[in-house]
């Protein structure tokens, strides 16, 4: 009985260490998975709509404005017309006193009477005198004076014609017309007021065009200017309606540069739409054009193409992944092709233009870098042409559970030595300490 008892003891020990040496692998082993386990931070790619614009202030205008004055000088006699009248082409709507340019009518017209007779005269004058001349009975010289008579006769009733006729014109200015369809903006004067048509000629009114289509004059500045293009869509708001999105598009973009403040600026005219006449002349709209824009299209955010994993933490990854595939292949065959196991991507260091993207896509456990054709980039989002499908997993963040991404990465690397930075040589032993 006391040989048995021993016996138990030896045989009892070996087993405890056993369950010992197992108790520590696995705190050890699941101290080692905590320490490795890896976050992912991800978006899904999905469709909408991106736009870049560029914004600017204007002025709304009338398509077509026009100043009508007049060209000879009088008295307001009669005003037909009033702000904001509808007139139509060729309707009266002003009149000046006629007395004095009836007066001058009158009187060239009996110059040109007086001019008609004298040349009448001088005419027949000249054929009498032609006879006497053909039969030698007249002087040389008296023959040429009656031609030159008649000649002068002649000269002066085309120049009373010409004095008629201007006299008649300017009666005509003295009855003023509407030149184009429209509505009276302004009226500058009064009934009884007199205009002086000296050196500038004076403002009477002021006609717009159909108010229903209008146009903003806008200022871009000229760092600006190169994006905008004829056709674009234009989306503004006015102070009188806040609340409000008028629609227009780009119909003009003009050449001519204007600065100010030492500003360079160029005047684009934007064609708008007015059914309503809510918008008036004057008003000041605040401007936003849409340079790009792109609507159901694949969008990713710009943080999925700036992302790139740490390579060591990548490598480690891509290995964990590797040991726990042939551990579970182990279980289902004891065999396994080497080339199946996972393995770290390699980095692909090619320079891309701006039409492209390198990103990293997620697809279950695996991670891999892709290239993509893409579009519009409005700062936010990105349009994808080609190289994705809507519901593709992007990675944007990838790191430690203890939010170090590069912690895996720093422990392998301290060890290693900068190949650009020299190592001091060690002092062996006896020959002296460090610098004193």
């Amino acid at each position: 009985m006391k040989m048995i008892n021993i016996s138990h003891k030896n045989w009892l020990l070996p087993v405890l260490g056993i369950l010992l040496l197992t108790i520590v692998s696995i705190t050890y082993i699941s101290w080692k998975k905590r320490d490795h386990e890896y976050i992912f931070a991800t978006e899904i790619v999905k469709k909408g709509s991106l736009s870049n614009t560029i914004t600017a202030t204007g002025t709304l205008e009338a398509t077509n404005t026009v100043v009508v004055g007049t060209q000879v000088s009088g008295v307001i006699e009669k005003l037909y017309v009033d702000f904001n009248t509808v007139v139509e082409k060729g309707q009266l709507i002003a009149e000046l006193d006629k007395s004095t340019l009836q007066s001058s009518l009158e009187t060239a017209q009996a110059d040109l009477d007086k001019a008609q007779a004298e040349y009448d005269y001088q005419n027949s004058n000249y054929l009498r005198m032609k006879v006497l001349f053909d039969k030698d009975l007249l002087a040389q010289s008296d023959y040429e004076l009656v031609i030159y008579n008649l000649k002068k006769s002649k000269a002066s009733v085309k120049s009373a014609k010409a004095n008629l006729d201007r006299s008649a014109r300017n009666l005509s200015y003295a009855t003023i017309y509407s030149p184009i369809d429209g509505i009276v903006l302004n009226r500058a004067v009064e009934e009884g007021q007199t205009v002086a048509a000296s050196m500038n000629t004076p403002e009477l009114f002021t006609i717009t065009n159909d108010l229903k289509e209008m146009q903003v004059e806008a200022n871009i500045d000229e760092a600006d200017i190169g994006m905008v293009k004829e056709k674009q869509r234009v989306e503004f708001t006015v102070d009188a309606f806040p609340d409000l999105n008028f629609e227009g598009e780009v119909s003009e973009i003009r050449l001519q540069p204007n600065e100010s403040s030492n500003v360079i600026t160029y005047i684009v005219i934007i064609t708008v739409s007015n059914p309503d006449l809510k918008l008036k002349p004057g008003m000041t709209a605040s401007i936003t054009t849409y340079v790009e824009e792109a609507n159901d299209v694949l969008l990713i955010t710009g943080k999925a193409t700036r992302f790139s994993p740490n390579q060591q933490l990548m490598h480690d990854y891509m290995s964990g992944l590797s040991e726990n595939k042939e551990k579970s292949d182990l279980n289902e065959s004891n065999t396994r092709n080497d080339e199946s196991r996972p393995k770290p991507p390699r980095r692909d260091m090619e320079e891309l233009d701006d039409s492209h993207k390198r990103i990293w896509v997620k697809d279950g456990d695996q991670m891999r870098p892709l290239i993509i054709e893409v579009g519009i980039d409005d700062g936010s989002n990105i349009e994808v042409i080609s190289g994705l499908e809507e519901g593709n997993v992007l990675v944007t963040s990838f790191e430690l559970a203890d939010g170090s991404e590069a912690a895996v990465a720093s422990h392998k690397d301290e060890e290693q030595k900068s190949p650009f930075v020299q190592e001091r040589p060690k002092r062996k032993g006896g020959q002296g300490g460090g610098p004193r």
